[in-house]
């Protein structure tokens, strides 16, 4: 089971490449707003999480992420899945 600040510490790390240079990230950031992601972005950010925890999040749950919080919650959640 990851800890919060193991998902996060994962999240921060996969999403830099993504954005522009000096973006600044907050947990409270939105990925689409805040952070100019474009969807394809979110989605190559997604499966990039995915294979690196080796997991499968729950794509009914994403259209109400929108932070970076939310996103790590969500990945919390779903490593502890899949665990059981």
């Amino acid at each position: 089971m990851a800890t919060y600040a193991d998902c996060l510490t994962v999240v921060l790390d996969v999403i830099q490449p993504h954005l522009k240079k000096d973006t600044a990230v907050s947990e409270d950031a939105e990925l689409i707003g805040e952070l100019g992601l474009s969807s394809l972005q979110v989605l190559e950010f997604i499966a990039e999480i995915e294979d690196r925890l080796d997991i499968m999040l729950p794509l009914n749950d994403l259209p109400d992420i929108t932070t970076i919080r939310e996103f790590t919650e969500m990945l919390v959640r779903a490593t502890v899945e899949s665990d059981t």
